[in-house]
């Protein structure tokens, strides 16, 4: 028999069945009455799916308030109920591969078919609704509650501008549309920012926007909410209807009446064309300007879904292929504390391992001590975990209803865990510094690896291992000191083999010369790499460029003011007051000059040269002039960097997306700009996809 998860102890068992029902149903009740979700969707998923196995293994405990006895929430009171005319039914999950094999497998015995063609398209994260159509007129709106009756949100309805009023073309007497409402990214992040700052009510995500913007009583309040619909079915049409008899040509048909269907729906054939199209949509869904759980897919042919027919609750034709979740819950065992290479102290918060986002989370940040105080999180609470696609884990929420009284408050450290300096929170910054500066080790093995990185000095072979050795064996102070290793300080680390249970084991003679190499090939460099390579507060490759440009020397870029540099391009007084700071710092000046100098000028000097790029700039060929970028999305650096370095090739980087743009960049949550792009053709590259155009033309980022 399967076991229940952690949360709920022990085996299936005909005692849990009770607990089990009324947990589902708050949470059910909290989520499609109240707006309120209380635990992450794949929470729910799991629980539910324990609880069909326990209803199979005794379906003589089975009541009638089980969820698995109804489709969705019951309505709300204070609207009118609606009878549904054709019942709007939920559409069954399945999670990995194997099942979707099994559900093509059902199919093609069903239909004694070979390949079965599939209309595939994204499962939208928002409220289903039908909406009826008498004349070609919207006569009614009504949301899905059980699935036999609904709430009629009409009024409502008649707010959202991608519904239409009137139908177009050869629409029939009576027409029952199925669909999905749902808020934008962008809107959503937009409304919520507004409600940030006018103290109103921030939404825990777009779905449940857009639930509880549908629900409000007054008309007025949902058409300022910005919610938009896809239409995915025909549910009823008159007998004067003349309908396509594929799903995919129906939705082509709903297009033509004025409609708005997704445009990703696509004709798949076979079990290979399903997976092909899941793996698609889960490489583009952190760049749609919408959430999607999963991918719908349905048997195409009209006529084999009426042959198939449904179970009392799902169609037998369809399944909705879910991805790995995005967010779980998971317990909080520790906090600690990681020091940086600007000695920001962040805290980092250790999980008891999870799987979410498509991968095992054992760790995820917590920003600052402000966001550890907005969440209100302690160390043994269980926690909500986000990662979408490639964005770094966080905790979301706390789960407070689990708490039992052994949590524990998470406390800032007021000393350096590396050092024992002081840490100090300086006014207007939510981040905390250790003073320690380089005597703190965590602060040094940092810089270094900064330094030695592959868009700074590109000295390979200078893993944390190493670093971590260099410095705990005395042999490195600052980066200077990397040129005055011999090959034998190198082949005589001592590394920790990490969770390898052998001994630790020498660095070897044959790899301290491949690392001297590469250090020796490291003293000739471009002027904005070295810039970068100090890691100046505030100077990323975007504002290294820039100095390179304007300043034909270090010594030059020495001596600046603060005034010369903000008459620059994105050089602000913070960015200007940072530069002033470090080159002022006697330590720095002493580093950069061991670093630059001559042989002959300075014994023990490294003898970098710093290749100027001024005067290559005033006069090298743009080989993006004429070219217009808009960037949309989060990038994994600053945009403003990204802004420069396109510049920098004579690009233009414009702010909104016409006909005339060359390309759009579209990062992490994409907004408006990137669905332009989409109704325009307009190319869209991936952050990959720049980097790999800048490399081409000699810029790194």
């Amino acid at each position: 028999m399967p076991k229940l998860n952690s949360d709920i102890a022990g085996e299936l068992r005909p005692e849990d069945y009770g607990r089990l029902v009324e947990t589902l149903n708050r949470y059910g009740r909290a989520y499609y009455v109240n707006d309120a979700p209380l635990v992450p969707d794949a929470e729910y998923d799991r629980l539910y799916r324990q609880l069909e196995l326990l209803e199979a293994a005794y379906p003589e405990l089975i009541v009638p308030i089980s969820p698995t006895q109804r489709v969705g929430g019951a309505p709300l009171a204070a609207f009118t109920p609606v009878e549904h005319r054709f019942p709007l039914l939920s559409i069954g999950d399945i999670f990995n591969a194997q099942e979707l094999h099994d559900f093509n497998a059902r199919m093609q015995e069903s239909l004694d078919a070979g390949s079965i063609e599939y209309c595939a398209e994204p499962k939208l994260d928002g409220l289903a609704v039908s909406l009826i159509y008498e004349q070609g007129r919207l006569v009614r709106a009504a949301t899905r509650g059980d699935g036999r009756v609904g709430e009629d949100v009409t009024q409502n309805v008649r707010t959202i501008k991608a519904i239409p009023l009137q139908l177009y073309g050869n629409y029939p007497q009576l027409l029952d549309v199925r669909g999905e409402i749902f808020m934008p990214r962008d809107g959503f992040a937009a409304w919520n920012e507004r409600a940030r700052e006018n103290g109103g009510k921030v939404f825990a995500n777009p779905r449940n926007a857009a639930a509880g913007s549908l629900r409000q009583l007054d008309p007025r309040i949902t058409a300022q909410r910005p919610l938009t619909f896809n239409a995915y079915y025909i549910g009823f049409a008159s007998a004067d209807a003349s309908l396509p008899d594929t799903q995919y040509q129906r939705l082509q048909y709903l297009k033509t009446l004025g409609l708005p269907v997704n445009p990703l729906v696509q004709v798949v054939s076979g079990v290979q064309g399903l997976t092909d199209y899941y793996t698609a949509m889960g490489q583009r869904r952190a760049a749609l300007n919408y959430d999607i759980d999963g991918v719908v897919l349905k048997v195409n042919s009209i006529t084999a879904q009426e042959q198939l027919g449904f179970t009392a609750k799902v169609p037998r034709w369809a399944v909705a292929y879910k991805f790995p979740p995005e967010e779980e819950i998971t317990k909080l065992l520790a906090v600690e504390f990681q020091v940086g290479r600007t000695g920001a102290v962040t805290p980092v918060a250790r999980l008891a391992p999870v799987y979410v986002g498509g991968v095992t989370v054992a760790n995820a940040t917590l920003h600052n001590e402000d966001e550890i105080a907005r969440l209100g999180v302690m160390v043994g609470d269980y926690v909500v975990v986000r990662r979408a696609g490639d964005v770094i884990p966080q905790i979301a929420a706390v789960v407070a209803e689990r708490r039992d009284g052994t949590q524990t408050p998470v406390v800032f450290p007021e000393v350096c865990p590396e050092c024992g300096s002081a840490i100090e929170r300086v006014a207007d910054e939510a981040v905390a510094r250790c003073t320690g500066g380089l005597i703190c080790p965590a602060q040094l093995r940092q810089s270094i690896l900064h330094f030695v990185s592959r868009d700074a000095m590109d000295i390979e072979g200078f893993g944390e291992r190493i670093v971590e050795e260099l410095v705990a064996s005395g042999k490195v102070h600052c980066v200077a000191d990397l040129y005055a290793l011999t090959t034998h300080d190198l082949a005589a680390l001592l590394l920790d083999p990490g969770n390898d249970s052998r001994k630790p084991r020498l660095l070897g003679m044959v790899t301290a010369r491949k690392l001297m190499q590469n250090i020796e090939k490291s003293k000739r460099v471009p002027m904005s790499r070295f810039i970068y390579a100090l890691g100046i507060r505030e100077v990323g490759q975007a504002t290294a460029l820039t100095l390179a440009h304007h300043y034909r020397t270090m010594a030059e870029l020495m001596q600046a003011s603060a005034g010369e540099l903000q008459a620059l391009p994105d050089v602000g007084p913070t960015v200007s007051m940072h530069v002033v700071d470090f080159f002022q710092e006697p330590h720095n000046q002493d580093v950069i000059s061991r670093l630059i100098a001559k042989p002959e000028e300075l014994m023990f000097s490294a003898g970098i040269e710093v290749l100027s790029q001024a005067e290559d700039f005033a006069a090298a060929p743009k080989p993006l002039d004429g070219q217009t970028y808009v960037l949309t999305g989060t990038l994994s650096v600053p945009r403003h960097e990204v802004k420069t370095l396109l510049q920098s090739l004579g690009a233009t980087v414009a702010g909104s997306v016409s006909k005339k743009t060359s390309a759009v960049v579209a990062g992490e949550a994409a907004g408006s700009k990137l669905t332009k792009a989409q109704e325009l053709n307009v190319p869209i590259l991936s952050e990959d996809e720049l980097r790999a155009l800048l490399q081409q033309h000699g810029v790194r980022i």
